[in-house]
């Protein structure tokens, strides 16, 4: 009877080992360290977020992501890829395993790609150039705007017709004026413009006594006017154009034109807007552009502007106005990526510990 009951009990321990190891072999484990592949890391360089110095990359984004790979155990291989939005291209096609930079988090995008929990609050700002001047092109086109071009013109008109007629009249009263024709045009194009332009004409015989003298004061008072409206409208189109130029708002953006980043949140928001705008493939690209004076001003994400005036104080351009457009960073994953929640998580918790305003406060101080 005990030998029965011993039996018995092996027999249980036996099966209720056998269903535990069953049960362990089922339930997926993380695959090791040695054993797992690099994860495929798609790098956008945008500084401060990601920055390549010396063939390794550094970043707030990618100080970030190295801490999680680090934990997890991972090793990255990054890619770097020339504008946004290649990099959520490539994330949605699953060609990389996650895309490491600033990227804002929007509807858009997470219809083709997921997203970490957000690891940076930020906005857009805009840039402008300091030294912007008023080119003659403006001028121009202010005076043409204005409608001065025609007056112009109508005066241009006169000017000529007044040259032929004193020609006319000296060639027939004074005795000395020149007798060839292009000698006596140019003579009288002389006193016409003189008056004109100065209000003092060059001296000349009063052939006519009191009535010359009335008639030349007339055209003397004549010549200041003209000189006068031009100056006017000249200084006025100007003050106009400077005016115009300084931006300081998204409300002087209108009309103007404006730089952006291909496939970034820029982008959309000029679109959105109606700006006329230029898109770059980078920060670089663009600021040149801004100094070149190829566009007016440049709308892009606010810690990126802010990182690069800072940075760059040989270049004359200031960031200004307020934050418009809030928006949130995340990193990008492939629709379904196991990643996706393991990494939210890391950042959940490094935002709880105050690691993330660590990471933060290395490039951006103690309030980014």
């Amino acid at each position: 009877m005990h030998i029965g009951l011993l039996r018995a009990l092996a027999i249980f321990v036996a099966l209720a080992t056998s269903s535990a190891s069953v049960a362990q072999d089922a339930e997926p484990q993380p695959p090791t360290a040695a054993a797992a592949e690099p994860v495929k890391v798609g790098l956008y360089l945008s500084p401060p977020f990601v920055m390549e110095k010396d063939g390794a990359y550094a970043g707030l984004a990618i100080d970030l992501w190295e801490a999680f790979s680090d934990s997890a155990g991972l090793e990255s291989d990054y890619q770097v890829f020339p504008t946004v939005r290649e990099l959520v291209l490539a994330t949605a096609a699953a060609d990389i395993d996650v895309a490491v930079t600033n990227l804002t988090i929007t509807r858009r995008r997470a219809e083709t790609v997921d997203f970490t929990h957000p690891w940076f609050d930020a906005g857009m700002r805009i840039m402008v150039d300091d030294d912007r001047t008023t080119s003659f092109g403006d001028v121009w086109d202010g005076l043409r705007d204005s409608g001065f071009l025609r007056a112009y013109a109508w005066l241009a008109f006169v000017i000529v017709v007044a040259t032929l007629l004193v020609t006319l009249f000296d060639r027939r009263f004074d005795k000395s004026f020149p007798t060839r024709w292009r000698d006596g045009v140019a003579e009288s194009f002389y006193t016409v413009m003189s008056v004109t332009t100065s209000g003092k004409p060059p001296s000349r015989k009063n052939l006519f006594g009191w009535v010359g003298r009335i008639w030349s004061a007339f055209w003397l008072v004549c010549g200041i006017a003209v000189f006068a409206y031009i100056t006017s409208s000249v200084t006025s189109v100007m003050t106009t154009i400077s005016l115009t130029n300084q931006i300081n708002s998204l409300d002087d953006l209108p009309g103007q034109t404006v730089g952006v980043l291909a496939g970034g949140v820029s982008q959309d928001y000029a679109e959105e807007q109606g700006f006329a705008h230029i898109e770059y493939a980078s920060t670089d690209e663009e600021v040149a552009a801004l100094l070149r004076g190829e566009v007016a001003a440049l709308i892009g994400d606010a810690p990126v502007l802010e990182y690069y005036a800072h940075t760059h104080p040989e270049d004359t351009v200031s960031v200004v106005g307020a934050i418009f457009e809030p928006d949130k960073y995340g990193f990008a994953l492939p629709p379904g990526s196991p990643l996706t929640k393991r990494l939210s998580l890391e950042i959940i918790g490094a935002s709880e510990s105050g690691a993330l305003d660590d990471f933060s406060s290395r490039y951006f101080g103690d309030q980014p």
